[in-house]
């Protein structure tokens, strides 16, 4: 028997946040109560009239659910096109329903901007720290990374993408960058570019004939900072985005893309061939969205996310030795990621293990920065991310578990450092 497994997909490293879900889920079902700061979940389901849309669309007994246009639905596409004239004031061009794809997720939407835009070989830049699924998707895809580090604020700017541009020009034989994807607010940073920023991206990426993918799935999740889309800056972006975050519907495998002309064609093609349409009861019930009754349920979980948030900040504040600079900003979604720098690191004793240890001893799960970083870098196992999205008493108790972890972890650290210089 035949059974064979390509090098594409052996060579696609798995979602290590996954990884430590599964441990912390056997450890919860030996009855320890574990702490869930792993993922980037909502703990809180779809919104009611949402959920309550599909429930009534099941049992319709007229509606049969099946398939819709490749781009969704129509009266959907129309919803998501008035949102962004009605939440955005200043838009280069107003989003037509014609170029609005709704997509199975926002991975069903990275897939096929990847696969539309890019061919084998070409250059694709990611931030490190960025968002995993970025680099395993496109070296899948097999085309070439450039990851371009973060600037001192976790953010990356046209200044940091130009001189990665700049270098490449002056390497003999280096290969130039066809496009950019981008988070903003980021993951897991939390970091988020001001309008001026993401208009000076915008307009050197059109300048350099870069195709930006500017994911905005964490759009609505913000902390007294304006975000911005980069539909206000250009028509030439791929704008991505999601219902599983903001609209707390991640099983639902929902969202949707805003894409140039250029592109609606070879997207219409890969869509009807790759999904055919994202899921139809989901569709339906997420016209629901946008009911003021809904806006309201949704503004609840963004403020407790905020409070949330001033938990985590404030008890970090609190850990002796933890260089408060090297925690990143937070400005949106709902991540806090953490440096924890060479004083708090020692050989063997980098994140990877600090989260171990902390999800085995106290039944906290956390994940390391490897997931997040440029593997070619040791900064993965310095980095670490708690995510808040579970809810205001997992937030608590998870810091009340640090402050008591936090000596023995800086007394392991010590040990090991001293123990290296012994040898």
């Amino acid at each position: 028997m035949v059974k064979a497994v390509s090098d594409r997909a052996l060579s696609v490293a798995s979602f290590k946040v996954m990884d430590i879900l599964e441990r912390a889920n056997q450890l919860s079902a030996n009855g320890h109560e574990v702490n869930h700061c792993e993922v980037g979940q909502p703990g809180t389901g779809a919104p009611k009239l949402v959920a309550q849309a599909a429930v009534d669309a099941l049992n319709s007994g007229t509606n049969v659910l099946g398939y819709t246009d490749a781009f969704g639905l129509l009266p959907l596409r129309q919803k998501i096109a008035d949102h962004y004239t009605t939440k955005y004031k200043d838009l280069k061009q107003a989003p037509l329903t014609s170029r609005i794809v709704v997509t199975t997720g926002s991975s069903g939407a990275f897939l096929l901007a990847f696969t539309a835009c890019f061919d084998a070989g070409d250059v694709i830049a990611i931030a490190s720290s960025g968002y995993p699924c970025y680099r395993n998707i496109l070296s899948a895809l097999d085309c070439d990374l450039a990851h371009i580090n973060i600037n001192h604020e976790f953010k990356l700017t046209a200044c940091e993408l130009r001189a990665e541009v700049e270098k490449r020009k002056e390497t003999p034989d280096a290969k130039q960058i066809k496009g950019l994807i981008l988070s903003s607010p980021g993951n897991p940073t939390g970091a988020m570019l001001t309008p001026d920023e993401l208009k000076e991206l915008c307009e050197y990426c059109d300048k350099e004939d870069i195709q930006f993918l500017s994911d905005e799935i964490y759009h609505g999740i913000t902390y007294g900072k304006q975000e911005s889309t980069a539909l206000e800056f250009t028509s030439n972006a791929i704008i991505i985005n999601s219902f599983s975050k903001y609209y707390s519907m991640s099983g639902w495998r929902l969202g949707w893309m805003v894409i140039p002309e250029h592109v609606v064609s070879a997207i219409n093609s890969l869509q009807q061939n790759m999904f055919i349409n994202a899921p139809t009861v989901s569709q339906t019930a997420a016209l629901k969205c946008w009911e003021d009754e809904t806006t309201a349920e949704l503004e609840n979980h963004v403020a407790k996310y905020r409070l949330s948030r001033e938990i985590i900040l404030k008890a970090l504040a609190k850990l002796p030795g933890l260089d408060q600079e090297k925690i990143a900003p937070a400005d949106g979604g709902f991540y806090v990621y953490i440096d924890l720098g060479d004083e708090n690191t020692a050989p063997g004793m980098g994140s990877v293990a600090m989260c171990s240890a902390f999800l085995e001893e106290k039944y906290v799960a956390l994940t390391p920065g490897i997931d997040f970083e440029d593997p070619s870098t040791e900064l993965g196992d310095r980095r670490f991310r708690i995510s808040y999205a579970g809810g205001i008493e997992t937030a608590t108790q998870a810091m009340e578990r640090l402050a008591t972890f936090w000596p023995s972890w800086i007394d392991r650290v010590k040990q090991a450092k001293s123990s290296s210089q012994d040898k």
